[in-house]
């Protein structure tokens, strides 16, 4: 049984084309383009099933969820939350970024480095830290929602806000504290989706199974505001993902499914200039980074990383699920459950398999040159614990991840150091047929 929380940010707004603050200010309307944005989420959303609809009482939010019902043709009433409102940011609100800087420099500064740090003043003289505030509206949303739709039941539940909220919803939801604020995204009539499902004595058990999706929009990948840029792809589709097989550091390559995943990759992504390519050094990733450069305009070289492969199993690669619950009852059932407890018999554990690829990851970020993008391929649990890492998550929460073969994640690093990286989307899956990923889940 899962819930589904789909968050969608409101269309571009007048604030927004004009560069103003916007906060809790109501005087900002959708744009005609956000107006365009809000009817093409809504034909993206036709195929999905949406049983309750969730939206901020600010109009930019509200006429965008009902521009997006008007073109998905039919859905459940909107239900208006006050915990779904802006950020207030009352002292700033109507300032254009450039005014923003020059009156409050370090204030600036500081909310974009360090914004859980930042504090405002009311008129009446009481000082605030608006994030903060946010946050704990976030915690007590998230809490409703899951009173409103438990996990326990099938329900798919759409969410129309802003960008300062949904992603303190994403911290909610992920148990993240408000330092984590920055690392992610969140743009204009983008798509987010967050299976919920029961956890047992953890509590709900989360997984974003996609971050920031645009392709609804006709937009391959997020704008890229400057910096480095790493574009993150798991590999696509084997025989053994597709059977459900524990495959590990078994070198199977890619099935014709596969094949076609890696190519689809490669025309989504024909659009970026890559500048370097990374894979593991296994088969099955290295034929999907082939796959994709063969549709660059120019030569890209190619480099093998002994750190990426995937993690080794151990006795258990080969096998299917049901033959390890046979053998191995309990460590299956600890794996499933807290990952980070788990030494694979004769293989890594979850620990290893982040030390290397995190390793692996850095040093080709700190290789690349401001500008410049570059492809890294290669597995599933490598993938996850990678954006665990970026996300500010843990070995233990690796679930909390999902990677479709074939999918793409984007990870920006800014022109300076004082700001953590950007997932700036996850596990793009839209080049691969509809909103949600459809892919096969594999045996991890």
């Amino acid at each position: 049984m899962t819930t589904r929380i789909l968050l969608a940010r409101h269309g571009l707004s007048t604030y927004n084309l004009e560069g103003r603050i916007q906060g809790r200010d109501d005087r900002s309307l959708l744009s005609s383009r956000g107006e365009q944005q809000a009817r093409q989420l809504g034909e993206a959303l036709r195929e999905v099933p949406v049983t309750a609809l969730w939206c901020s009482p600010l109009q930019r939010a509200r006429r965008t969820a009902e521009l997006l019902l008007e073109a998905r043709g039919a859905g459940p009433a909107v239900q208006s939350s006050d915990g779904l409102l802006e950020i207030d940011l009352a002292p700033w609100t109507g300032l254009a970024r450039d005014e923003l800087r020059q009156r409050h420099p370090a204030e600036e500064h500081l909310w974009s480095s360090r914004p859980e740090e930042l504090e405002l003043q009311r008129p009446d003289g009481r000082r605030y830290r608006p994030l903060l505030e946010l946050h704990q509206q976030a915690l007590d949303l998230w809490e409703e929602l899951l009173q409103c739709h438990p996990p326990d039941g099938e329900h798919s539940v759409l969410v129309v806000a802003h960008n300062g909220i949904l992603r303190c919803l994403l911290l909610a939801a992920l148990g993240l504290p408000p330092a984590a604020f920055g690392r992610y995204r969140f743009d204009n009539a983008s798509l987010s989706v967050l299976n919920v499902r029961p956890g047992g004595d953890r509590g709900p058990q989360v997984q974003i199974e996609s971050l920031n999706a645009q392709g609804h929009l006709g937009d391959p990948l997020p704008r890229f505001r400057g910096g480095r840029r790493l574009l993150l792809v798991r590999h696509g589709e084997t025989h053994w993902n597709r059977e459900g097989r524990f495959q590990g550091q078994i070198d199977i390559p890619l099935n014709e499914r596969g094949r076609a995943q890696a190519a689809a990759a490669g025309s989504f992504l024909a659009g970026e200039t890559l500048d370097r390519a990374y894979t593991s050094s296994m088969a099955r990733p290295r034929q999907t980074a082939e796959a994709i450069l063969a549709q660059q305009p120019k030569p890209v070289p190619l480099t093998s990383v002994g750190g990426l492969v995937e993690i080794a199993h151990g006795d258990w690669e080969g096998c299917l699920e049901e033959d390890i619950r046979d053998r191995w009852p309990q460590l299956l059932s600890d794996w499933q459950t807290a990952p980070e407890r788990v030494q694979m018999p004769g293989g890594e554990t979850i620990q290893q398999v982040w030390d290397r690829s995190v390793h692996s990851w850095q040093r080709i970020a700190d290789g690349l040159h401001p500008g410049e993008t570059a492809l890294v391929v290669a597995h599933d649990a490598v993938n996850k614990t990678i954006l665990c890492h970026l996300l500010g998550l843990g070995a233990g929460d690796i679930w909390a991840v999902k990677q479709g073969n074939g999918g793409v994640s984007v990870i920006d690093y800014g022109p300076t150091a004082d700001r953590p990286p950007v997932v700036a989307c996850l596990n793009l899956t839209g080049h691969l047929g509809g909103v949600l990923d459809r892919t096969a889940a594999g045996a991890l």
